[in-house]
């Protein structure tokens, strides 16, 4: 996923900005920082759309003073407030006044990384109604392997021509995200998106949802209805699970493909639709079609374009990017603040088969951002430490194992790669991941 992660930090204290600037621009942050916070507000602007790291307690302003400032000033920012122990409860009642989070002094560079993270995401992501831009696809595709990065080419070509498109891919991998995207980014995007999954339907069921049925048609058909597919004219049709449709509905939606029209059970009128069909299948229709337990004329009048969602197994360089992302929107859901991932439980997450793919990741961010247990998969918590102050040499320690950790992720475990990134002799590198007790084999992507 593309961030704009700018940072504007406030303190009054100049060694705190010399070191926290330092610490962030070497992890990829753009900080700005000031010690004089009324300089610090001067430099946001109405169409400001960054993280704002600020201390509580200054001699020109204290935090609610200056988040409620930051507020007027730049809407569009989000602020983590720094605070000593005894300041606490302002950072409380400030989190209460909108502020994103709160960090408490001495800071440990992983949790305040994850923050700023998090409080990033939430930023790029939040609605904008001064902005009439189209949202970037990677803010709706995310992902940054290589594989993903084909998706959303071919999401933004085929999006273009309006064709028919089938999406394969295992259960949970995010084939409706993917029709979304199609019809988001294509000339319909004002139109009806209709959606309707095909597993789990009578014949007689389905056929009503889809083509609608004439008043008096059946015992129960009390008045008329309206089908998906008539629901959809002028937009998008999007069928999930269609390997499961009965083949009598696939005779007629073979028609309605062909010809464009339908006509409602019961009925004899012929209706003409404009719709773009997007049909989603966990199984290979090929495969079946040959066997003879889907049409195949229904198979190739659909598959003019088709597109192949990998497991999330096969991509677990996206696996960080995807869980921050969940747990921003659970945060939202839930009104709760987002929790701090550390590089511990990254390395669980990558560990991880996700036989559930994406989907089995939101629930555990779901669970995550909730504090509770569920059945499966959940992040273990790590050892915390107390709240006493890092030894300097530890809190480097840690910072170090933290770069590595995203390094060897975003790569999947490319020794090559992480040392290019990060212009370590191979020969440090291994020596650093053997200190740090970090496996390449753990942040592989499996094949």
């Amino acid at each position: 996923m593309i961030l704009a992660k700018q940072i504007t930090l406030i303190d009054d204290e100049l060694d705190v900005v010399e070191a926290v600037s330092e610490m962030l621009e070497l992890e990829g942050f753009n900080v700005t920082g000031f010690t004089d916070p009324k300089c610090g507000l001067k430099s946001l602007s109405p169409d400001s759309k960054q993280v704002v790291l600020c201390d509580v307690r200054m001699p020109q302003l204290d935090g609610l003073t200056m988040l409620d400032a930051i507020q007027s000033r730049a809407p569009g920012c989000e602020v983590i407030l720094m605070s000593g122990h005894g300041d606490i409860p302002m950072a409380i009642e400030a989190m209460k006044l909108g502020a994103f989070d709160f960090i408490e002094k001495p800071l440990q560079s992983d949790e305040l990384i994850e923050k700023l993270n998090l409080a990033a995401l939430h930023v790029h992501n939040a609605p904008d109604k001064n902005i009439t831009s189209e949202k970037p696809i990677e803010n709706v595709v995310i992902g940054v392997s290589n594989q993903m990065e084909m998706v959303r080419s071919q999401v933004l070509a085929l999006a273009r021509t309006g064709v028919d498109t089938i999406i394969n891919g295992e259960t949970g991998t995010g084939k409706e995200v993917i029709a979304r995207a199609l019809h988001q980014y294509s000339d319909r995007q004002d139109k009806p998106f209709v959606a309707i999954n095909c597993g789990g339907m009578t014949e007689s069921i389905i056929e009503s949802e889809l083509f609608g049925h004439e008043a008096g048609s059946f015992t129960s058909a009390n008045k008329k209805r309206i089908g998906k597919i008539e629901q959809a004219h002028g937009g998008t049709l999007f069928l999930d699970e269609i390997e499961s449709m009965p083949v009598a509905v696939q005779i007629k939606l073979l028609r309605v493909i062909q010809e464009r029209v339908i006509e409602r059970v019961g009925g004899n009128t012929l209706i003409p639709v404009d719709i773009v069909v997007v049909a989603a299948s966990k199984a290979d229709l090929a495969e079946l079609s040959q066997r003879g337990e889907f049409r195949a004329d229904l198979f190739y009048r659909l598959n003019i374009a088709s597109l192949n969602l990998p497991p999330l197994r096969q991509r677990k360089e996206d696996i960080q990017s995807l869980f921050r992302h969940f747990v921003v929107q659970a945060s939202h859901k839930y009104k709760t603040r987002p929790s701090t991932l550390y590089a511990e439980q990254i390395q669980q997450l990558c560990r991880h088969d996700w036989p559930g793919n994406v989907r089995e990741l939101r629930n555990v961010a779901d669970r995550f951002v909730l504090g509770i247990v569920g059945e499966g998969f959940d992040l273990q918590t790590p050892t915390v430490q107390s709240n006493d102050a890092f030894a300097f040499e530890q809190q480097m320690e840690q910072y170090e194992r933290n770069v590595l950790t995203e390094a060897l992720i975003e790569t999947a475990g490319n020794i090559n790669e992480v040392s290019l990134r990060l212009n370590l002799p191979r020969k440090t590198l291994y020596r650093k991941m053997k200190k740090h007790q970090l496996e390449k084999e753990s942040f592989k992507a499996s094949h």
